[in-house]
């Protein structure tokens, strides 16, 4: 799968994960970043296919097929050298792997991995016939959506329009499980929001929630139907606002902004603590912020 573990630091989410670099902060975004050197590298290390592998178990056991020996078509969305592909041929089932970087498909075309390989850039859409698949997985992919490594790209504008393809090649009552590592809550906020506005139902499972290593965060999802979301390891049920296995960021506003000297504020709203939290925040950044006042957050008083 075309991503890694990355990350700068952490937003104040006591289950977010930290890790130390980020992939997606190269210019040039997966298709120049992944390129002959590092899609054999990528392959060949012991402890990225133990975890890509183990990633790509869990997408699958999220999927949730009934356990008849029915070969199922799925969709590997970033298969990259065809890691996670393996485990789905391993399960019995027929694959298409898709992926931005021609070098990562070279080297599952020399493995020859089992699935057909399409190279394509997940933000730009794909063609499949609709309703073509059973199921989609990703693993450590998702995340470059929310980047803008080409000029005209825009962030938001590429998220809708992967839903909405994806929510097209998805048979009705299909699934599909996204392993991701968004850098900040707003950014899984962002495409948690997308993919619902685009027909799916569904939510946020986090594995393992309370550990620093191994918590992943799986966008769990439904096309055409509702489901109950899978239970998160290590944690509470998953899903939207199911508490240290889930997150519903719309409720987890209104938890914070509507009890004690803020109760009668509107969900959304900023107060002091959060604006000099941000502002905190992006001074480390390095970003030039206005010096705190007696005067910052203040409201204003309504106008006459």
């Amino acid at each position: 799968s075309t991503g890694a573990p990355g990350g700068a630091e952490a937003p104040p989410c006591s289950w977010w994960p930290t890790m130390s670099t980020r992939p997606e902060h190269t210019s040039g975004g997966a298709e120049d970043y992944y390129d002959a050197t590092e899609a054999k590298k990528y392959t060949e290390r012991s402890r990225v296919v133990k975890i890509q592998t183990a990633l790509a178990e869990r997408a699958l056991e999220l999927l949730n097929f009934p356990d008849d020996d029915t070969p199922r078509v799925i969709l590997d969305i970033g298969c990259g050298s065809g890691l996670s592909g393996n485990v789905l041929t391993e399960a019995g089932h027929w694959w298409v792997g898709l992926d931005i970087s021609k070098d990562m498909l070279g080297v599952a075309l020399e493995n020859e991995v089992a699935g057909d390989l399409l190279l394509a850039d997940m933000g730009h859409g794909f063609g499949f016939r609709p309703g073509m698949f059973d199921g989609v997985i990703s693993v450590s992919a998702l995340q470059w959506l929310c980047y803008s490594s080409k000029k005209n790209d825009v962030a938001h504008k590429r998220v809708v329009r992967f839903f909405h393809a994806l929510y097209r090649a998805l048979r009705r009552g299909g699934r599909a499980a996204l392993q991701l590592y968004p850098e900040t809550p707003e950014q899984l906020e962002m495409v948690t929001t997308a993919a619902m506005s685009c027909g799916f139902s569904g939510g946020v499972v986090v594995d393992f929630p309370h550990s620093t290593k191994a918590k992943k965060i799986f966008l769990c999802l439904f096309a055409g139907s509702d489901g109950a979301v899978p239970e998160a390891k290590g944690g509470a049920a998953g899903g939207a606002g199911a508490g240290a296995g889930g997150v519903d960021y719309k409720r987890r506003r209104k938890t914070i902004y509507g009890k004690g000297k803020h109760k009668g504020l509107k969900a959304g709203a900023k107060t002091k603590d959060w604006v000099l939290l941000k502002k905190e925040q992006q001074r480390k950044k390095g970003i030039n912020v206005r010096r705190d006042t007696k005067y910052t957050a203040r409201k204003r008083k309504d106008k006459f």
